[in-house]
């Protein structure tokens, strides 16, 4: 089958279908041998799935024996000599390390903080396992010079003589050391007998260093023979040479195969093509292959581009898409699929960005088109593995509102019952948290809200759920088992809700099947986890898994795939779409390494970060090959601009820089075919057919309800939003819609500002008689201590607003003791009448005093900044109001008085004051204007217009969104409409 005297390096060049070529060469070096002579040649492949292609190309060409075809990964059966022990789970592993670093971080708390431990344990099973796999032994990592580097590098080298028992003991290896082991005896029995039939590796690059020992094994065999994928057949020998430097040259494509030459002693010239398949474009092939030589070597564009044919035909095939947005390249790309399963063209789409994939399946669905994603769906991305998450974050901390939400809107809560009853007890429940609270509610308030409800399921789920989640707030460190245990007890209960046994559907589906498996798995192996805090079990949870995917049964369109870019290697289809095309999406940036930098790497003999780059490059040059192609890219993602990859900067620049070979038209072609595309997804995200006519945007809204839907009430407050926002005063009084409070309740400026004036009402109503001012600023701190302690639950906010109010202690005592007035109302309620209109003004002052002059002062606490004089004419009229009550008599109790001044008090930073003499001209106005304003809205052609003296865009509007204020400008003429049952345009 092979030449004795000759190397046995093959190589399938970039675009040809791999599998495909294989088989074919296969076949014609056993062309005229008997049928049997396909069945003693053993062929080992790198991934099941092409193993699995490999087999069904064999079966499409009739019956015949098969190849022994085992993976690289495989290699058990073909020794005889006592069976190594079994490698130790990955998961044991990375528990055993979690302890470990545990111990560390006590001892070392400045190296990282406890939060990164599962991290950590993540990076160093990596670490061990590489070692393990490129025969890196704990001694030589231990004998590195780290003089020149910082002393995190020498602590880290010296902690990593811990894991010298995992290396130690044949019992500790893992998937990688004991592969390895295998390799070596394999290698062994060769070279004392070796087969005496073909054995072949095909599909490898050799990047592992116990991969490359297997195939030097192989390539000293007398029948053995090596299958390179995406060999670059264009590149000159001189370029070759130049990749010996691994630091130069790691990242790019054929490096690999470089390396490989050399442990193999072979050169450029010795590889030889497997099979007679011509790429796709072999004129295509050669300018990606200058367009990514190595850095050093670039000068070469300005010698072999001129050489290269007209660019115009070389890139043919090829389109740029470069969308303004995420969103718009994936909705790009569904079309492109679209019309490739309408013309039954197999087309695949590449990418290592799993959320861009996700994006474009959603997008295809919208036309029933099912992708066959190989990848599957992550687990923690499932239902039950969002509700494992959810779970794992309710212990060692109060329940909040949010989470509690959170928990009852998942669809597998409470499964076991009606589903309709649980999203109506559920509705009524966050309506009463979002309007009343509490912010951490616990399992008493649930019952207690659940006892005055009317729907007579409310008690018996609320008693279930307040039993479920009843002290989940202790949960202190336990061992890894304990977690595992009380996390799946309360999973179980929340998913079967108030059904007295029964797991619910949290296992049901693939999804719940695999949630179970990895539950399981984890249960297994929790003796070697250690004991844990509540926070380090959710990181320790949330990382592995994270790891998991799941991978339901569908039936997927035949012709439409989405690949990673591993499946991309052994896969062939006629249109192929690379997308995502980003610097640090692809390629992807090298991970951090916590353990060993990279100078450190090199000296220990182990992989260097920018091998994952160069793997990314190979598979960039092999799929770029296809016969038809799409390079696809955002120029934005959601955060900044983004960076096109790399390989997209080369090949641009590269023909930018060729117009004599018509480099800068075939880009421009390159283009407008990807525009084209853009164009037409863009056309779809318009709800009109005509293309030029747009959304209409609304008008600037001024609704006209009857008058008997008018407010006829209204407080002193709600004025100055009659004259600054009338909408929201209509959207209020008119359509009852109020603004419900977030989900998760945070302490904000409305709740400082409500607890302050519940601290200064106790203040002036619990004053005692012939108080000096040290007594008074103690009694305010009590009285300040008392009401945070009984309304305000968030420990920080306390703490915070003590520390203000101690601030502000003296300035408002300085402002209070001033006119030396005496408190005879505190949020005293009090009205007028406007009689010839039918309406009435209500308010309650904060505060009222009698001077020592018989007249009143009028005094409002501001937890901001107190409206300056300005404000006060045009619009903040509060206590002008008060005042026009007061003089009528309005305040019960009070009688008609005069009033001699009102005050401003700031409580805020600055302390600021203002205040105002109250004349009988200045009330004759202000009665005036008010009479003139209520009037107004008692004429059917007055709006409620939106935003109508804001004054500033950033006016914080409750009704904004329904107003669709963004579609109008505040400039633009209000529009008038008259509005509910009988309106007439014509009234």
């Amino acid at each position: 089958m092979f030449s004795p005297e000759e190397p046995r390096l093959f190589a399938v060049p970039p675009g040809v279908d791999f599998p495909a070529a294989v088989v074919a060469g296969l076949r014609a070096r056993l062309q005229g041998q008997p049928p049997e002579a396909m069945a003693r040649v053993t062929l080992y492949l790198n991934t099941t799935r092409m193993r699995r292609r490999v087999v069904q190309l064999f079966g499409q060409q009739g019956a015949g024996f098969l190849p022994r075809i085992r993976l690289v990964t495989d290699l058990e059966p073909d020794i005889a000599s006592p069976a190594l022990p079994p490698a130790i789970p990955a998961l044991r592993s990375k528990l055993q390390l979690t302890v470990l670093i545990g111990r560390l971080l006590d001892n070392l708390p400045d190296l990282a903080p406890r939060s990164a431990l599962a991290d950590l344990a993540e990076s160093l099973s990596a670490l061990m396992s590489e070692m393990q796999g490129e025969g890196v032994t704990p001694d030589r990592v231990a004998a590195l010079d780290v003089s020149d580097h910082s002393e995190h590098w020498a602590r880290t080298r010296e902690f990593l003589t811990i894991i010298a028992p995992f290396f130690a003991d044949d019992h500790q290896m893992d998937t990688e050391g004991r592969q390895r082991r295998l390799v070596l005896m394999l290698a062994d029995l060769w070279s004392r007998t070796p087969p005496a039939d073909p054995v072949i590796i095909a599909g490898s690059t050799g990047s592992r260093g116990t991969t490359a020992l297997l195939m030097q094994a192989v390539a000293r065999l007398p029948h053995g023979a090596i299958i390179l994928p995406g060999y670059d057949f264009d590149m000159p020998e001189q370029v070759w040479q130049g990749l010996d430097d691994a630091l130069t040259s790691e990242d790019h494509p054929q490096y690999r195969f470089r390396k490989l030459m050399a442990l193999t002693g072979t050169a450029p010239a010795d590889i030889r093509p497997w099979h007679d398949t011509a790429p796709p474009s072999a004129a295509r092939n050669k300018v990606v292959s200058l367009a990514l030589r190595p850095a050093p070597v670039t000068d070469q564009w300005l010698i072999e581009g001129p050489d290269l044919l007209d660019l115009t035909v070389a890139m043919e095939g090829t389109t740029l898409m470069e969308a303004a947005s995420p969103r718009q390249e994936a909705l790009s790309i569904a079309l492109i699929l679209r019309d490739a399963a309408e013309r039954q063209v197999p087309a695949a789409l590449i990418s290592p960005d799993r959320v861009l994939t996700r994006q474009v399946a959603a997008a295809l669905d919208r036309w029933g088109i099912r992708p066959d994603d190989s990848a599957g769906v992550p687990l923690n991305q499932s239902a039950p593995g969002r509700f494992l998450r959810h779970v794992v974050r309710l212990f060692g901390q109060k329940l909040t509102s949010d989470a509690l939400l959170t928990m009852l809107k998942h669809p597998l809560t409470a499964s076991s019952m009606d589903r309709g009853q649980h999203l109506l007890l559920s509705r009524d429940l966050e309506l009463k948290l979002r309007r009343e609270g509490p912010a951490f509610p616990t399992g008493p308030d649930l019952i207690a809200w659940a006892m005055v409800q009317r729907n007579a399921h409310a008690l018996g789920w609320a008693t279930a759920l307040a039993g479920a989640l009843d002290g989940l707030a202790e949960a202190g460190p336990v061992h890894l088992a304990d977690h595992l245990a009380r996390t799946r007890t309360l999973a179980e209960r929340l998913s079967r809700g108030p059904a007295p046994e029964g797991t619910g559907r949290l296992w049901e589906e693939a999804a719940g099947e695999a949630a179970l498996a990895f539950l399981t798995q984890l249960e297994a192996e929790a003796a070697h986890g250690g004991t844990l805090t509540p926070g380090e079990f959710r990181d320790l949870f949330e990382g592995l898994i994270s790891g998991e995917e799941v991978r339901a049964p569908m039936i997927a369109h035949p012709g439409i795939m989405i690949w990673g870019t591993l499946e991309a290697r052994v896969q062939g289809a006629e249109l192929v779409i690379l997308a995502g095309l980003n610097d640090g999406t692809w390629p992807a940036l090298p991970p951090p390494d916590s353990w060993l930098n990279r100078k450190m790497r090199m000296d220990a003999g182990l992989l260097l970060p920018e091998r994952r780059i160069g793997l990314s490059a190979h598979d960039f040059q092999q799929a770029i090959a296809a016969t038809t192609v799409v390079l696809s890219r955002a120029l934005r993602n959601a955060e900044a601009e983004t960076v096109p990859s790399r390989w997209i900067n080369r090949l641009t620049n590269l023909m930018a820089g060729l117009p004599d070979t018509n480099g800068p038209e075939a880009l421009r072609q390159m283009r407008a075919r990807g525009q084209l595309w853009l164009d037409r997804a863009a056309a779809m995200d318009r709800a009109l057919p005509d293309p030029d006519a747009g959304l209409r945007p609304a008008r600037r809204p001024s609704p006209c309800p009857p008058l008997t839907a008018r407010p006829d009430a209204l407080s002193l407050t709600r004025i100055e939003v009659l004259i600054r926002d009338p909408y929201a005063i209509y959207a209020d009084k008119v359509l009852n819609l109020r603004p419900l409070d977030p989900i998760r309740q945070a302490p904000d400026a409305r709740d400082r500002g409500t607890v302050v004036h519940e601290i200064l009402e106790c203040f002036a109503r619990e004053r005692p008689p012939q108080e000096d001012r040290d007594a008074a600023h103690a009694r305010l701190m009590q009285i300040t201590a008392r009401v945070l302690d009984a309304s305000v639950p968030w420990p920080a906010a306390r703490a915070l607003w003590a520390a203000r109010m101690q601030r502000l202690a003296s300035h408002f005592l300085t402002v209070d003791a001033a006119e030396g007035g005496e408190t005879i109302l505190v949020e005293g309620r009090g009205e007028l009448v406007l009689q010839d209109l039918s309406f009435t003004l209500f308010g309650t002052p904060d505060r009222i005093d009698l001077l020592p002059g018989g007249k009143l002062h009028l005094i409002d606490y501001k937890t901001g900044s107190p409206p300056t004089e300005q404000a006060q004419k045009s619009f903040a009229k509060q206590l002008h109001l008060a005042a026009l009550i007061a003089e009528d008599g309005g305040f019960k109790g009070l009688g008609p008085q005069q009033v001699a001044k009102i005050t401003y008090v700031g409580l805020g930073s600055s302390g600021k004051v203002t205040e105002d003499e109250i004349t009988e001209d200045k009330l004759a106005a202000v009665r005036d204007g008010l009479y003139h304003l209520i009037g107004s809205y008692t004429r059917l052609g007055q709006g409620y217009t939106s935003r109508r003296a804001v004054f500033t865009e950033r006016f914080p509007g409750d009704y904004d969104h329904l107003a669709r204020f963004g579609e109008w400008e505040m400039t633009d003429t209000p529009d008038p409409q008259p509005v509910g049952r009988g309106a007439s345009h014509d009234a």
